[in-house]
């Protein structure tokens, strides 16, 4: 079995040198093997990988994006989308350039599809992030606008800074990664919302550059084998993924391989990037997939990027009472005991929950990182 490097001539997952990559492993012919997701990049001398931010360098890798930042925003948690995670609380959110995915629907394409990394202004180590969002009183730091798993090194780094400081992170994140990198870059994470970009195979291929199962692969092990709280987010594309057999089918197996409990968001799509001639997603598909979601057994179903407050209401699964009424990403109602419990029936939430819930509210802040 090919040796797989940290970039340093090692395999200690800890302390990786600011900079340098890890996950990869070199080739009979010379050229370097990227092993951080599935697309297994072949890279020679000065080559970067599909994602862009991971390049050849001599006989390592670089992580380029290493302590640069497409800018700090406070958002509600609920923003991610996080409902049953600290909700009303308050998260650092940030993200670098590049993305190992290809969709043709990004919504963040001048993040995640940007190849100039000069437009990365905010450059910060993990020291100074965790300090940042101790400052601005924030519960979490979330990795988000681009996909964290091609940072993985940064990201680890900045959540074992903030882990120091009792503060929690929060991946927002394809899923797309082989085994050993998601087993230590979720080892540091404390939540994290997957994009499940649709149920079909001939979606993601033609859709995403991407694959279906090693997706799945991760929703079942963070679900089954990690202490991550998990919610799923499915950006509804008009004609292409909103079928009610794909949205059953979706539906059926979270319900049956992940369980009833997991929180499954039903975004409305934009028309944007390379999808511009498809039409936004109408508030009555969202509507509709909830329904056929919880007719599937799913307990907690929302809608998202409209405002619907019956789709962004938390119910009790026992009595089915409203326990969390949002509007947009205002909590107007909270009726969760101190242990997360229903204060009508005492069914026990799932999810993580403070004593009291956070009042941050329908917010967002741009914030500097560094001090003056």
């Amino acid at each position: 079995m090919a040796r797989i490097h940290n970039g340093f001539g090692g395999s200690d997952p800890v302390n990786t040198p600011s900079g340098l990559a890890r996950y990869w492993h070199l080739l009979p012919d010379g050229r370097i093997q990227c092993d951080l997701c599935p697309r297994d990049c072949r890279l020679n001398d000065g080559q970067r990988g599909a994602c862009f931010v991971r390049q050849r360098r001599g006989d390592h890798m670089e992580l380029t994006a290493y302590g640069r930042s497409s800018g700090f925003c406070v958002d509600p948690i609920e923003k991610k989308p996080l409902h049953h995670f600290y909700p009303g609380s308050s998260v650092l959110s940030f993200g670098t350039a590049g993305c190992n995915l290809a969709c043709k629907f990004c919504q963040n394409w001048d993040i995640s599809k940007s190849r100039d990394l000069e437009r990365l202004a905010d450059q910060a180590s993990p020291e100074e992030i965790a300090a940042a969002a101790q400052r601005a009183n924030c519960a979490s730091v979330a990795f988000t606008y681009n996909d964290p798993i091609i940072f993985t090194e940064y990201a680890m780094d900045v959540a074992d800074a903030c882990r120091a400081r009792g503060i929690h992170t929060v991946a927002v994140t394809a899923g797309y990664v082989h085994p050993g990198p998601r087993r230590e870059f979720f080892s540091r994470m404390d939540a994290a919302n997957v994009d499940l970009k649709a149920f079909s195979e001939d979606f993601y291929f033609k859709v995403t550059g991407a694959h279906l199962q090693p997706v799945l692969d991760t929703l079942q092990y963070l679900h089954h084998e990690t202490a991550v709280w998990l919610e799923i987010t499915t950006l509804l594309i008009p004609g292409k993924n909103d079928s009610d057999a794909e949205i059953t089918a979706l539906s059926t197996w979270i319900a049956e391989q992940l369980g009833p409990d997991i929180p499954l968001h039903f975004s409305a799509f934009h028309p944007d990037y390379r999808m511009t001639d498809v039409p936004p997603t109408p508030p009555r598909t969202l509507r509709r997939a909830r329904d056929i979601a919880l007719r599937a057994g799913l307990h907690h179903v929302y809608t998202g990027n409209v405002h619907d407050r019956a789709g962004a209401t938390t119910y009790c699964p026992g009595c089915r009472a409203p326990l969390i009424e949002r509007d947009w990403y205002d909590l107007v109602s909270y009726q969760l005991g101190p242990a997360g419990q229903c204060r009508s029936c005492g069914t026990i939430l799932a999810g993580r929950y403070a004593d009291s819930p956070g009042r941050f509210g329908n917010r967002r802040i741009p914030l500097a990182i560094h001090q003056e």
